[in-house]
């Protein structure tokens, strides 16, 4: 090869190397090895042009800082690019750092905020304010993700948000504490901050307040000896309407503040109202060999205090194999977490379908009598674990037309009232209804044991009761992070991380040995069929 075609076809691979470069900007994938394609935006993502009339603005407002040392947002402005390239020219995409072009007040009043961030420049470390929010333009309607920097629930964000301010309709759901001694604001609180950044508009009911017919979903959090029935009568007709209902209730109290002493609740009616929709709360608690642990403090027999972390069986971590695979609520179910929870029994009524959510492993068992709660008291847990063991239903979905719980009876009074409910519907509308066991999954309870799983299951419900299915789709492909607890057998276990131990401690080390004692011996041997060859070859002549 001459000088003269070298550096021609030098020339020539950098003009490539160019123009590659160039069309990438353009033309550009991503590569997805998650099991369930978690970052690859699904049919209704793709789809949304033809539900917009006009087009919608987004506007993702990104620090270079930040999109300079970390992948997150690139990986971002990736996904709205789909958006954008997906859309047939409804969607269009901008994207601005608001500190460069000075609008770091404008995006603030947008509802967008900024994060203080450690960056290292030329070797020195600084303290910089950084933007990660998404700001959605429709019209005259604006949305925004304050602060967007985790791309497993972006999409959900995204679709759900461009759906609300095309339709013109709010995303809502209604919440009923029925304890009379829990408040929204205290026991849920960790809850109502995950609705609202699901994009939830949450709306607070008292017991016994209206419930309007259009209210898309109610969650009834608890309430089986406090609702009375003027309260039961609001509810049965918002369900008579065709309104949504998510129960959360269970058949035994524990005394959270009281040495966890357990008793059968009194039932003022909202547990014999849901039995007659068709899911019986038993009055049992469930225990499992899938337990999560319980941290607590003990006083010892020399007086000393001491702390004790055990496997308490009554809190319950429902593996993702014991989902329902068939419903949309767990179609891809990730677990979930429940406390003192009681088992459901399924009797539906004519014209309504039952169908389980999730269950336990089979080697649960319950307490039907003589109720044990205290960890002190370990050894009386097992006392029915023989005649009870099984697999026990602990969520459901009903759906169908329900019957009135207050049919052919006059309607409730309240003393010193004289408002008067309004009559039921002519007619049952077809209804959702979703029964759990425990109405602690949603407290604040789960921060203990880092359940914030329990959310992802109840926005799955809300989108389900709401009739937004195919959100939930989207929901469903969220990246799951396995839980290293899935074995339950004890035995099992041990042999498990035994096998993990020596697995990596031995077999690893002496196998990266044996590779170089290998590899060493054929080198040599390869030395020597060299010398011998070089011996063996006779000078040239």
């Amino acid at each position: 090869m001459t000088k003269k075609q070298l550096t021609l076809i030098t020339i020539l691979s950098v003009i490539a190397m160019v123009l590659v470069i160039l069309i990438s900007r353009r033309l550009w994938f991503r590569l997805d090895l998650t099991a369930n394609k978690a970052y690859t935006i699904s049919a209704v993502s793709r789809n949304l042009h033809t539900e917009i009339p006009d087009q919608v603005r987004i506007t993702y407002y990104l620090s270079d800082k930040l999109a300079s040392v970390h992948p997150v947002p690139g990986e971002i402005e990736d996904l709205l690019r789909e958006y954008a390239a997906y859309s047939r020219g409804k969607i269009r995409l901008t994207v601005r750092d608001p500190v460069k072009a000075g609008l770091n007040r404008e995006v603030e009043a947008l509802g967008i905020i900024s994060q203080q961030m450690e960056i290292v420049e030329q070797d020195q470390a600084n303290i910089a304010v950084v933007y990660s929010g998404i700001l959605i333009e429709y019209l005259d309607q604006v949305d925004v993700i304050p602060f967007a920097f985790n791309l497993g629930t972006l999409e959900y964000d995204l679709t759900s948000r461009i759906r609300t301010l095309v339709r013109g309709t709010e995303r809502e759901a209604g919440f009923l504490v029925g304890d009379s001694g829990r408040q929204w604001s205290r026991e849920y609180a960790i809850a109502n901050q995950a609705f609202a950044q699901s994009g939830f508009r949450v709306r607070v009911f008292n017991a016994g307040e209206e419930i309007p017919d259009s209210l898309p979903v109610l969650f009834v959090l608890g309430g089986v000896e406090d609702l009375d029935d003027w309260a039961l009568y609001r509810i049965d007709r918002y369900i008579q309407g065709g309104g949504k209902v998510l129960f959360a209730l269970e058949g035994v109290f524990v005394d959270q503040n009281g040495g966890l002493e357990s008793r059968v609740m009194i039932d003022k009616g909202l547990q014999a109202m849901v039995s007659f929709y068709g899911a019986t709360v038993k009055s049992e608690l469930a225990m499992d060999v899938s337990a999560l642990s319980l941290s607590y403090q003990s006083v010892d027999p020399s007086g000393s205090r001491v702390y004790r972390i055990i496997r308490y069986p009554l809190w319950i971590g429902i593996l993702n194999q014991n989902g329902n695979p068939d419903h949309p609520v767990t179609a891809t179910f990730g677990g979930l977490d429940v406390y003192w929870a009681s088992p459901l029994e399924l009797t539906p009524p004519e014209g309504v379908d039952a169908v389980p959510l999730f269950y336990t492993t089979a080697d649960a068992w319950s307490q039907t009598k003589n109720y044990s709660a205290n960890p002190e008291m370990s050894y009386l847990f097992q006392q029915e674990a023989a005649e009870t063991r099984g697999p026990k239903i602990l969520g459901a979905s009903l759906s169908g037309k329900f019957p009135s719980w207050f049919a052919g009876v006059p309607k409730p009074v309240r003393e010193g009232s004289e408002e008067e409910l309004p009559d039921m519907p002519s007619e049952a509308k077809e209804s959702r209804i979703i029964v759990i066991g425990d109405s602690d999954l949603a407290t604040t309870l789960i921060q203990y044991t880092r359940s914030d799983r329990n959310f992802d299951l109840l926005i799955k419900a809300a989108d389900w009761l709401g009739n937004d299915d195919d959100i939930i789709g989207i929901r469903n492909r969220l990246p799951q992070s396995g839980r290293l607890d899935k074995i339950t057998d004890q035995s099992a276990r041990v042999k498990a991380m035994a096998f993990a131990r020596y697995f990596n401690v031995v077999f690893i080390p002496l196998a990266v040995i044996a590779l170089g004692i290998f590899r060493s011996i054929q080198r040599r041997r390869s030395l020597r069929a060299a010398n011998v060859k070089g011996k063996e070859t006779p000078d040239a002549v």
